[in-house]
C-alpha cells in the first residue's frame, strides 16, 4: 500500500487497524467430499460386470446422473485412464456413417483364440446407420467362405432370404485377400452390393466395424478363457445378442442399435 510515495507493509496496515495477521491469511480448509454409500455400492457392481464402461455408460446403465458417478469414480481411482493427447495423423476421410439403415454395411475379420481349437476366424457384417450386428460367423479358418456365411447370415436377417438386394447398398471393407478374392467378390456382386475398398493401411476408413472389434474384446474375449470352438460361438453369440438389444450405445445417444429410431418409425 502507497501512501505519500511511501510503501507501507501488511504487518504495520494490520497493527495500525487492529486487525489480527492471522485472520489475514487464513483459508478456510476445504471440506471432504461425501459420496452416496448405496450408489458407490451400485456403481462398484456394475464395474465389476462392465469393467471397461465409462461414466457416461455407467450413468446410463444405473438411471442416474453423470455428474456424481464421475465424483465416484474419480475419488475411488475407478475412472478409466485415458489415453495420452497428441498429434495423430489422419487419411483422407470417407462417409462411413448413413441416413438410413441398409444404405451402407461394413465387415471385417478379426482372430479368437479358442484352446485346443486354436485361432479361429471372426467375420462380422454391421450397418452402418443402426450400428447393428446383422451377421457374424466364427470359423476355423479365415477363408472368404467364412466373410460369405456372415454376408449371406446378415441379408438373411434383413431380407427373409436370400437373393439380391432391391436397394442401393455398398459394402466397405480392406484391401485383405479374403474380400478382394474371386470368389468373394462375385458373391457380393451376385447378390447385387457395391464393393467399397478403404485405402491400403488406412483402418480408420472403416472404423466402424473397428471400433466394435474393440468393444468385442474388451467386454467380452479378453475376460473369457475359451477351452474350444464351440465354447467361443455360445459366449461371443450371448455377447452380441447383449451388444444388439441392450448395450448403451454412445454415437446413438446410448440406445441400443435395434431400438435405433431409424428402426422403430
Amino acid at each position: 500500500m502507497a501512501q505519500e510515495g511511501r510503501v507501507v507493509s501488511l504487518a504495520k496496515l494490520c497493527r495500525w487497524l487492529d486487525f489480527p495477521r492471522r485472520s489475514l491469511y487464513y483459508r478456510p480448509k476445504a471440506r471432504p467430499r461425501v459420496v452416496n454409500t448405496d450408489l458407490t455400492a451400485r456403481v462398484k457392481l456394475t464395474l465389476e460386470r462392465f469393467p471397461r464402461y465409462g461414466y457416461r455408460r455407467l450413468a446410463c446403465v444405473l438411471g442416474e446422473n453423470r455428474k456424481p458417478i464421475q465424483r465416484i469414480l474419480q475419488l475411488k481411482g475407478w475412472q478409466v485412464r485415458k489415453r495420452p493427447q497428441g498429434f495423430r495423423p489422419r487419411a483422407r476421410r470417407l462417409p462411413s456413417v448413413t441416413s438410413r439403415p441398409d444404405e451402407r454395411w461394413a465387415t471385417d475379420l478379426t482372430h479368437v483364440w479358442c484352446g485346443k481349437d486354436r485361432r479361429a476366424s471372426l467375420a462380422v457384417i454391421i450397418d452402418c446407420c443402426t450400428r447393428e450386428i446383422l451377421g457374424w460367423r466364427l470359423s476355423d479358418n479365415g477363408s472368404s467362405k467364412t466373410a460369405e456365411a456372415a454376408l449371406e447370415e446378415a441379408l438373411i436377417y434383413r431380407l427373409g432370404a436370400l437373393g439380391r438386394v432391391q436397394q442401393p447398398l455398398a459394402l466397405r471393407s480392406d484391401n485383405g485377400l479374403v474380400f478382394s478374392s474371386r470368389h468373394y467378390t462375385g458373391t457380393v456382386k451376385a447378390y447385387g452390393l457395391t464393393q467399397e475398398f478403404t485405402t491400403p493401411y488406412t483402418p480408420e476408413q472403416n472404423g466402424l466395424v473397428e471400433r466394435f472389434f474393440r468393444s468385442l474384446k474388451e467386454e467380452c474375449i479378453w475376460l473369457h478363457r475359451f477351452e474350444s470352438l464351440g465354447q467361443a460361438r455360445v459366449v461371443i453369440n450371448r455377447w452380441i445378442r447383449y451388444y444388439n438389444e441392450e448395450r448403451p450405445h454412445q454415437s446413438l445417444d446410448y440406445v441400443a442399435p435395434r431400438a435405433h429410431p431409424a428402426l422403430t418409425a
